[in-house]
């Protein structure tokens, strides 16, 4: 495993992320998740990233179960805050409120006296930029969190979160989560310079665009049984805008490029993201722990200036790229 600096913060990732959005507590059962978890470690990933929506709050506990025993100061553990997480009009949003409380449910649910990194799930509209920095800010004056994130923000969003920052001593944004794939590039127009110039380190989630660059959807045929494609219970919903045969045929065309690369083709994609010298972390999700082990061999995998451009060239005309494509509900859900 190779280890990058989370933007300019002196906290170090591993190049792979383990994360659980639509696996632990809804797709995976707690004995296979964890068996995930322990085939993540044993491969050296030490970062794992969670929420507090996901599962209904099922996988943070699920994590904090797996990693029990753990020498925690050798993991860095995220989680975000914005979704609902109950019935209640305050139970959901960027809200001081709401974040200390959804802080210290977290905190229990992971099994742990603190956050590495917390993130604001997705940007605000209706809570002041000041109120939820200031929350933040006390949650790391207080020790329960180490540094504060984001995802899904823009540019404009982050550079105005910044300024207040600055202006009132709060302490900065130092990663942002975004989705991120050979598909899906739509930080790297605004998100990924206003970054770049700000120390901010991206942490990408889906970089194989939901398993759509595995290769195993083909153009005319039904999905997979199993796959996320048949997923009810979210799953198919985002991975529906590839499943497209124009997007699928060109997929294909990828897999002759990830063997002259001597990758699998979800090394290749994972491979891609980290070519990006802005992603300190590429998040890889599984229900297998095999999968874990193929997705983690794309660390320190170095792509060649010809290679990039051939995948450039492949998916010309199905790669998505307007960073409008970011953003968050005008009103809380």
């Amino acid at each position: 495993m190779e280890f990058r600096r989370l933007g300019r913060s002196g906290m170090k990732v591993s190049e792979i992320s383990y994360g659980n959005w639509l696996t632990h507590g809804s797709q995976v059962e707690a004995d296979q998740a964890t068996a995930c978890v322990r085939e993540a470690l044993e491969v050296g990933i030490t970062t794992f990233d969670t929420a507090d929506v996901y599962a209904g709050t099922k996988a943070e506990a699920v994590l904090g179960e797996a990693l029990k025993g753990e020498r925690r100061e050798g993991l860095e553990i995220f989680t975000k805050v914005y979704w609902p997480t109950g019935p209640g009009i305050n139970d959901r949003g960027l809200s001081r409120k709401h974040i200390l409380e959804s802080c210290n449910a977290s905190l229990k649910r992971l099994q742990t006296d603190y956050i590495d990194v917390y993130q604001a799930h997705r940007f605000d509209y209706e809570t002041p930029l000041e109120e939820t920095l200031r929350a933040f800010d006390d949650l790391v004056r207080a020790g329960k969190v180490h540094y504060i994130g984001v995802s899904e923000w823009k540019a404009s969003e982050i550079e105005a979160a910044l300024k207040i920052a600055g202006e009132m001593g709060f302490d900065r944004i130092v990663s942002s989560q975004p989705q991120y794939s050979m598909l899906w590039r739509v930080i790297e127009a605004e998100v990924v310079p206003t970054c770049e110039r700000e120390g901010i380190g991206q942490i990408v989630w889906s970089p194989i665009a939901q398993g759509v660059l595995t290769g195993k959807y083909l153009p005319g045929q039904a999905p997979p049984e199993g796959s996320r494609a048949t997923d009810v219970n979210g799953g198919d919903k985002m991975i529906s805008r590839w499943m497209r045969d124009d997007v699928l045929e060109k997929v294909q065309l990828l897999t002759p490029l990830a063997e002259q690369a001597g990758l699998t083709m979800a090394q290749l994609a994972v491979a891609w993201v980290l070519q990006n010298p802005n992603v300190s972390s590429a998040i890889v999700g599984a229900s297998r722990p095999e999968q874990v082990r193929d997705n983690a061999a794309a660390a320190g995998k170095k792509l060649d200036d010809d290679l990039m451009a051939q995948i450039d060239q492949v998916l010309e005309g199905v790669v998505t790229t307007d960073p409008g494509k970011t953003a968050s509900p005008e009103k809380r859900p």
